[in-house]
């Protein structure tokens, strides 16, 4: 199971005209947020079976996969790090949360964030100091201010909200869309969960928030409701 051997194994899969579909779905023109990203043209269905056949794979391979210019090849390195972290020992989760951390630079689009953050840097911190997810949340990095979002999904999903509150704070005045709807996202799976913290949080802050977070946060109100939190009548 070697680095080169998957490479080729992805090379058998790629398919040029899904490559251009995928160029176009994540942005990848001049000034988009995918700026210059390459594709193969590998669905994730396949990249799953890819890191199933492939499952043990040495990390140090997959940090090579995680380097590359193509998308496919740091998505499925992503799928490695999610389901190595998963079943590893404490010692082995701590270093894949470690080689996420130092690699984020090359987690660079919203689809390699939203299948990851949760899975690795929000579980390992859940029993842990949260002070990194406030550092990232912070960050000049459009990427690693998503990881942070993201990573309180974890949370979220045993009904603790705290950690996910302060980040939507934190970022209720970002510019990019894409945290916009990071953050309008994780309020309405606040809200599944408890529709009172939910709200609680956007009576405070609704007529403040960008239109796509809040419009996010209150897709699954009832419409009257939404209507009543886009004219401001709250």
């Amino acid at each position: 199971m070697s680095y080169r051997m998957v490479r080729k194994k992805l090379r058998s899969l790629a398919n040029s005209e899904t490559a251009v579909i995928l160029q176009r779905f994540f942005k990848t023109g001049s000034g988009q947020y995918g700026e210059g990203d390459k594709f193969l043209g590998i669905k994730v269905p396949q990249l799953r079976k890819v890191a199933k056949e492939f499952q043990d794979l040495k990390l140090s391979d997959v940090q090579k996969l995680l380097h590359s210019s193509n998308h496919e090849e740091r998505l499925l390195a992503i799928i490695f790090l999610v389901n190595r972290f998963s079943t590893a020992d404490e010692k082995t989760q701590e270093r894949v949360y470690q080689l996420y951390l130092k690699n984020t630079r090359y987690i660079n689009n919203w689809d390699l964030v939203d299948l990851s953050a949760h899975h690795i840097v929000g579980a390992y911190l859940f029993s842990r100091a949260k002070k990194l997810l406030y550092a990232l949340a912070v960050s000049n990095d459009l990427w690693e201010r998503r990881i942070a979002m993201l990573s309180t999904f974890y949370y979220i999903k045993r009904s603790r909200f705290q950690e996910a509150l302060k980040i939507s704070k934190i970022l209720l005045y970002d510019e990019h869309d894409l945290i916009h709807k990071a953050v309008g996202w994780m309020l309405r799976e606040i809200g599944k969960r408890d529709l009172a913290v939910e709200e609680d949080f956007l009576k405070s802050h609704y007529k403040k928030m960008p239109r796509t977070m809040l419009r996010y946060a209150i897709e699954r109100f009832p419409e009257s409701k939404r209507k009543r939190y886009l004219v401001g009548t709250i």
